[in-house]
């Protein structure tokens, strides 16, 4: 098998069978927060992701995205995991699984999960969550179909396709997606219905019920199901008229949502199509100029939002702002990624290389301050040995003064106790009160019996002795 060259980004907490999920931030800038928030934690390439339960490190890039990846093998070789999903989503079902046990558990319920894998599909394609009052199927992917009208109720991923009959006939059907939040991703629960927008909600907006897993939005399509269609007209000279007001009112929908997230390609779009629109009576040509010219002001204004967006993340490298540049250029690369123009493009290029650079003096930096702590260590540790080996010879010429005191010469007595002196110093706090006094003794006993040099022992100056 040969090494797998994609990046990896999520792992688990703790240990290979953990099912406590983290994704890695991709950002150089993030990662040395990430890395602070989990200096005691230890990350893995859990079974439960598919991977092969080895011990992963985080990778740091300033040219590209930040991930995880395994240690290499004792031999050197680059280490061989057969994990087939490794993206920001290969966590997936494990968010999934913590978010819904808490959802039930607020409700007072206790249910079991089961990372289902029929005929061998990988892993995360399917969470299978039973309780004592339901069950439902949630399919993260298109790997496995679902099966409608039975006991388990499926709740589809975004990419998961449904027929026009089914929704006829259902009324609605329920989807998911996990939004990326930091290092979580945090569930949403989406209701589709026939002609209807996906409207999404947060899980503890969400509740069940007696039909199943119920929304806000559930409890308005049966309301309508329920109401009486209003009085048909006794002619009608138009048939395309219906379509064309239906279509109308999505497209209202659709610019609605749009703007509500900040899309200004999808509210240029979607007004383009407004504008194009043909067959609707007079009285809605009038609604549609009225959301079109709401939809031009508002594209104006953020155009001009736009615009100071990139003044405000200029000026901030310029004045070598870090905080204000990373927060103005991740909103940038947010809601302003496409159509940019030329100086939108060597803005944000530059603002991203003034981070990256920062980021590197910042590294730096840092390696200097190790360095510097571990040179001051290793000094602290030097001088702590010297007192250790001073203490030691300290103790060492006391025994031997003590023992050999009688029979050693008085200049080798002397040459001990001034040694003793020396030791004495370097091991400072080191020594008993006991040592102290036995030194303190021996210094004085050399100056009791210090005498004057007998007649032959004195040199004479410019002579000799005969």
């Amino acid at each position: 098998m040969r090494a797998d060259k994609r990046r990896i980004q999520t792992a688990v907490l703790g240990e290979a069978g953990s099912e406590e999920p983290l994704m890695l931030p991709m950002e150089a800038i993030e990662l040395d927060a990430f890395r602070h928030a989990h200096e005691r934690d230890t990350f893995w390439c859990g079974t439960l992701l598919g991977g092969c339960g080895g011990q992963l490190t985080t990778k740091l890039y300033t040219d590209r995205a930040c991930h995880f990846a395994h240690h290499p093998d004792p031999d050197g070789l680059p280490h061989v995991c057969g994990r087939a999903a490794r993206g920001v989503n290969s966590a997936d079902h494990l968010y999934v699984k913590s978010a819904a046990a808490a959802w039930l558990a607020d409700q007072g319920e206790q249910a079991t999960f089961t990372y289902t894998r029929p005929d061998g599909a990988p892993f995360g394609c399917v969470v299978d969550v039973h309780w004592q009052h339901g069950a439902l199927r949630v399919h993260l992917d298109q790997t496995v179909a679902p099966v409608w009208d039975n006991a388990v109720e499926p709740v589809l991923g975004t990419t998961v396709p449904v027929d026009r009959d089914t929704l006829v006939r259902r009324w609605y059907v329920h989807r998911i997606r996990l939004d990326s939040e930091g290092t979580a991703r945090h569930v949403r629960i989406g209701t589709e219905a026939f002609a209807r927008p996906t409207e999404w909600f947060a899980l503890d907006e969400c509740d069940m019920t007696e039909r199943g897993l119920s929304t806000p939005a559930v409890a308005r399509i049966i309301r309508s199901r329920s109401t009486p269609p209003p009085a048909r007209p006794a002619a009608r000279t138009d048939r395309k008229l219906p379509d064309a007001q239906t279509r109308t009112q999505v497209l209202f929908r659709r610019i609605e949502e749009a703007r509500a997230v900040g899309s200004v390609v999808m509210v240029a779009r979607m007004s383009h199509a407004l504008a194009t629109m043909d067959g609707v009576a007079h009285e809605t040509r009038t609604q549609i100029n009225t959301v079109l010219q709401d939809a031009k002001l508002w594209l104006q204004e953020q155009t001009a939002a736009r615009q100071e967006m990139f003044t405000q993340l200029s000026k901030a490298v310029a004045e070598g702002n870090v905080q204000e540049a990373r927060g103005l250029l991740t909103r940038v690369n947010a809601i302003a990624a496409h159509d940019r123009t030329d100086t939108e493009t060597q803005t944000a290029g530059a603002a991203a290389d003034f981070l990256a650079g920062m980021l590197g003096q910042q590294e730096e930096t840092a390696q200097k301050l190790h360095a510097a702590a571990e040179a001051k260590e290793e000094a602290r540790r030097k001088a702590a040995r010297q007192k250790t080996d001073a203490l030691q010879q300290v103790r060492t010429t006391l025994r031997t003064l003590r023992r050999h005191s009688r029979t050693m010469l008085g200049t080798e007595q002397r040459r001990r106790v001034a040694m003793l002196t020396d030791l004495a110093a370097e091991a400072g706090d080191q020594l008993s009160r006991s040592e102290v006094n036995q030194i303190e003794a021996w210094k004085a006993r050399m100056q009791r019996e210090r005498k004057p040099a007998a007649p032959e022992e004195r040199a004479q100056p410019g002579g000799s002795r005969r």
